[in-house]
């Protein structure tokens, strides 16, 4: 049984600064407004006329973690795609990543999984690598999200929150005993699969279904979120994926060195740190600076809590994840 190791990191954000102030020329809200709620002062958002995609940007942070794996394309044996915002309802952005990265013709999985993305994503690849399948494995997590937010006063309690982004890790098979990815745990609840989800355009509610109903009272096809519901949840279910991650490998809340939250709400990470009664030294949020990336914010904050020095070989690093589907998860990793 092999053991796997995140031997590569990178991320990819627009240059497109949007601030709080900026949000205030569209809809009635405020900087001290968003951050009381969200604790965000600023997202990402694509310039169309940059050209960057979901794939794009997902291509572009990954080209960055393959060059830091010490690895070229061609050492690459598989894809993980994490998004809710591909280019295309169909194919997913796996295979473009392999197009746009002239990759040889490997395989490409989309995993669909929203906030829980990435999560999700490096606990497939863990078990592909522990098995033996694979060598190294390229697992992205990007979004798009800017191109479907309501940018009304009606829409702002969600579209304040959510920005643009990407980040890549490669993932590499290791003959080291206890080190790398130690356990991942996954969990669902779709009875609340609504409170924070999208509708349509869907398989049950096509465009032309959209356009012959043309009501300008329907939000149908934008984000709809119920947001107190979900952070009651939330806060729950991120520290049952802690507590079960560590008491899976023996640890205690005293042994984590960098929890990296999924980056939903500044407001639950530090509702979850004060609970575990962690330093602010082993808790890194980035939210502030670019908002809620859905699949991409765990591995952007890691991304940059790695380049910062702020993880250090042998550290207990605990990665969380809280979101649609309901899903959520843990991944523990000694670094």
């Amino acid at each position: 049984m092999y053991s796997s190791k995140i031997t590569g990191l990178g991320h990819y954000v627009p240059e497109n600064v949007v601030t709080n102030d900026d949000l205030a020329q569209w809809m009635d809200t405020n900087d001290e407004w968003i951050q009381e709620r969200t604790g965000i002062k600023e997202r990402r958002w694509i310039d169309p006329k940059t050209g960057d995609t979901t794939a794009v940007m997902g291509a572009k942070a990954a080209k960055i973690a393959i060059e830091r794996a010490n690895l070229t394309k061609d050492d690459i044996d598989f894809i993980i795609f994490a998004t809710l915002s591909p280019d295309m309802y169909f194919p997913g952005g796996g295979v473009q990543i392999q197009d746009l990265l002239e990759m040889p013709t490997i395989g490409a999985l989309d995993v669909r999984n929203q906030c829980s993305g990435f999560i999700y994503s490096l606990s497939i690849a863990d078990q592909f690598i522990k098995t033996g399948m694979y060598k190294n494995i390229l697992v992205i997590g990007s979004e798009n999200h800017s191109g479907g937010l309501e940018k009304s006063t009606r829409g702002r309690g969600v579209t304040v929150i959510f920005g643009d982004g990407a980040g890549a890790a490669v993932l590499s098979r290791s003959e080291e005993e206890g080190r790398g990815i130690l356990s991942s745990h996954l969990h669902s609840e779709g009875k609340h699969a609504k409170e924070l989800a999208l509708i349509g355009p869907s398989t049950e509610r096509w465009v032309p279904e959209i356009i012959k109903d043309n009501d300008p009272e329907d939000v149908s096809y934008f984000p709809h979120m119920n947001g107190q519901f979900v952070f009651k949840h939330a806060v729950v279910r991120f520290s049952e994926a802690i507590v079960e991650g560590l008491q899976a490998n023996g640890l205690n809340k005293e042994d984590i060195d960098m929890l990296i939250p999924h980056q939903a709400n500044l407001r639950i990470a530090q509702f979850i740190q004060k609970k575990f009664g962690l330093a602010d030294n082993k808790v890194y949020n980035n939210i502030m600076r670019y908002g809620n990336t859905t699949a991409a914010s765990i591995i952007i904050a890691l991304t940059e809590a790695w380049e910062e020095g702020k993880i250090k070989e042998n550290d207990l690093v605990v990665l969380a994840a809280f979101g649609s589907g309901f899903t959520w998860g843990s991944v523990v990793i000694r670094w």
